[in-house]
């Protein structure tokens, strides 16, 4: 045996270089299953943790159909404010520095708590409107200015070399939108509101948004604008081939009081900028509706569709179609149907606080409660909406 070799633990002869390869490859076989061992460890203490984060997360997620604990207090007070006219409660919540849910105004109530306030607003947004399609902003101001650059500006090629050519500017226009009082006036029985088991907070949201929710969609279609917000029928139109800035263009059916044919459907959809189209909505009323879902193209085909899913909008030539039933009728030189992207086309803004003024004493022996909110609403873009006149010209 020569002085480089040495016995294995078998007793046979090796090299010191082949022992050593066998401890390397004996270390790297006992590190993986360690390292193996490890990463089990880590990984059954991360699902550990993942389960308790979403047990913890569930515990912390308010029940369905209540408010958030930040929001109980304000709610408990509300309720006790709208049951009995006790105010004590709304005040202290202002002096510890809640004024941004419980502000006080001296005659013009307090503001509604925030769940009451959501479920208002979820219920305007899903009603049948012109808010279910437009641009809906939130404003702190009493006004809301939409700058709007409807020409395009001027561009041209240029060499390396050569002159630049001055390329016309941009015209802006300015639309001021003026933020109007809505008011509902809901009452109850005293002797109800001293029902525990009556839930006041709901009751009045649903009074409230309802009657916000119909006030709403006639002035947004036919409004004029005088304390109230301006309605799409209320601009001046003119034929769409004369069409400018300020007015709504449309397109005529060709027939007195009547829809025409399939064609004039589809002139109207063409008659909108394709910058507009794709996000384009029919507007009507059930009695148009009525009459439209009867055309056909000429291959006999409906051009009306229902949708595939509940609560999916019909389309028409694959358009949505929204029902807002305080569109026009069809008559002689009358706009039963609106096409257009309403999302560009029309802006509505309101104030994000809703007031309530408790009266016991007008109505006896039933209380008041005087709501209001501050909306208003108008065309922004006069090119993005189009209007299917019936009549000859």
């Amino acid at each position: 045996m020569t002085t480089t070799e040495t016995k294995s633990r078998t007793g046979e002869n090796v090299s010191p270089a082949e022992e050593l390869r066998t401890a390397i490859s004996g270390f790297v076989g006992e590190f993986k299953t360690f390292s193996t061992g490890i990463h089990a460890t880590l990984q059954k203490q991360e699902d550990r943790m993942n389960k308790l984060d979403r047990k913890t997360k569930m515990a912390g997620r308010p029940a369905l159909g209540t408010a958030a604990a930040e929001d109980a207090p304000h709610q408990k007070a509300f309720a006790a404010y709208l049951r009995s006219g006790d105010d004590e409660g709304l005040r202290g919540l202002e002096l510890e520095g809640k004024a941004m849910s419980t502000a006080v105004a001296a005659d013009g109530g307090f503001l509604v708590d925030p769940q009451t306030s959501e479920t208002i607003k979820s219920t305007l947004s899903s009603t049948a409107s012109i808010r279910a399609i437009a641009n809906v902003v939130n404003v702190d101001a009493t006004s809301f200015d939409v700058l709007i650059d409807h020409t395009e500006m001027g561009a041209g090629w240029a060499t390396e070399a050569g002159p630049l050519a001055e390329t016309d500017s941009p015209q802006i226009d300015r639309i001021t939108i003026p933020l109007h009082e809505l008011s509902a006036l809901p009452k109850a029985s005293q002797r109800l509101l001293d029902d525990s088991a009556f839930d006041i907070e709901t009751w009045l949201a649903g009074r409230i948004a309802d009657k916000f929710a119909r006030s709403e969609a006639a002035a947004f279609v036919d409004g004029d604008g005088i304390d109230k917000p301006t309605g799409i029928m209320t601009y001046p139109i003119v034929d769409n081939d004369v069409w400018t800035w300020g007015n709504v263009g449309y397109v005529p059916t060709g027939e007195d009081a009547g829809i025409g044919s399939a064609d004039t459907v589809i002139d109207l959809v063409y008659a909108l900028g394709a910058e507009y189209r794709a996000g384009a909505t029919f507007v009507m009323n059930s009695r148009t509706a009525g009459l439209v879902r009867k055309l056909k193209d000429a291959d006999g085909r409906f051009l009306w569709s229902d949708g595939l899913a509940a609560g999916e909008p019909a389309r028409l030539l694959g358009y949505p179609v929204l029902i807002a039933e305080d569109m026009p009728d069809a008559a002689s030189d009358t706009t039963p149907i609106a096409f257009g992207d309403f999302a560009a086309g029309y802006t509505i803004a309101e104030r994000p606080d809703l007031r309530v003024l408790r009266d016991p004493f007008s109505a006896k022996p039933h209380v008041l409660f005087y709501a209001t909110k501050r909306v208003g609403g108008a065309i922004s873009d006069f090119g993005a909406i189009k209007l299917l006149k019936f009549g000859l010209s």
